[in-house]
């Protein structure tokens, strides 16, 4: 198959409002976040909503797709530190090695409180990090499970941290496509990805099927994810969103440059 009938999606839920019943005309290629920066710039896919950190590292060969995009609306829910001890007590924290941008957020988030503990890379399973750090940081589906299953042990929301510091949302992922792809099919999947959202937002039959999906494949309580989906994350960019994606790449990421962004037909 083409890799212009190829679109890339996070592994977890929070990008189930965009690619439930996507046309299967498309080829939906799932990965980890990190992983899915590599898919696009070796043209493995049109496009794919990559770790806003890699794309400041490689803004020489991506532009970003507007309007879409991976937004905690304040507390995220899914990007959470985990401890049994108070952050500011916290020695060593393990990171997992399937994520970008929260890695890159929190140790931003430690210097602004003055904290500078060791950091350790690891596989994604709060277990053993816990066994080998004081501090653990869990993304996506695991996050939301383990915040369920131990909400005692939940230091830090990244994405509520950022809102309080900055004021702004932030933008975990931003939906990039390489500066020489083809732009009629990136239009035309990007038109989708947003016609799907519309969807989800104005029939309620249609967020039903969508919720009850996004539930069995995590085994995540409905409620939880109705209100994961209403309250902490969405998957489109407005002014106020963008404004906090433009910070971060900025002041977080040391990108000199303004991003480039697709101007599709």
């Amino acid at each position: 198959m083409s890799w212009t009938s190829v679109v890339g999606r996070v592994a977890f839920t929070n990008c189930d409002p965009l690619f439930h019943g996507l046309d299967e005309r498309w080829s939906v290629l799932s990965a980890p976040p990190a992983w899915l920066t590599g898919h696009v710039l070796r043209k493995d896919c049109l496009t794919a909503p990559i770790p806003t950190a890699d794309f400041a590292k490689h803004s020489d060969q991506l532009m970003l797709l507007p309007d879409l995009g991976i937004v905690a609306m304040g507390a995220v829910g899914s990007v959470i530190l985990f401890g049994s001890r108070d952050i500011d007590q916290m020695r060593d924290i393990a990171l997992p090695s399937d994520s970008s941008t929260s890695k890159v957020l929190l140790r931003w988030l430690l210097k602004h409180r003055g904290l500078d503990p060791k950091c350790v890379e690891t596989g994604p399973d709060l277990n053993s990090m816990l066994d080998l750090c004081d501090g653990a940081l869990l993304i996506g589906d695991r996050a939301l499970a383990a915040a369920s299953q131990y909400p005692e042990l939940v230091a830090l929301d990244l994405g509520g941290e950022w809102t309080k510091v900055t004021g702004l949302p932030m933008v975990f992922g931003v939906f990039a496509c390489r500066k020489d792809g083809p732009i009629e099919q990136i239009t035309e999947i990007h038109n989708e990805l947003i016609q799907n959202y519309q969807s989800f937002n104005t029939d309620s039959d249609w967020k039903t099927k969508v919720i009850e999906s996004s539930s069995q494949q995590t085994g995540i309580d409905k409620n939880r994810m109705e209100y994961y989906f209403d309250n902490e994350v969405r998957n489109t960019l407005d002014a106020n969103s963008t404004e906090g994606l433009l910070l971060f790449l900025k002041e977080v990421c040391k990108l000199e440059e303004q991003p480039v962004w697709a101007k599709l037909g």
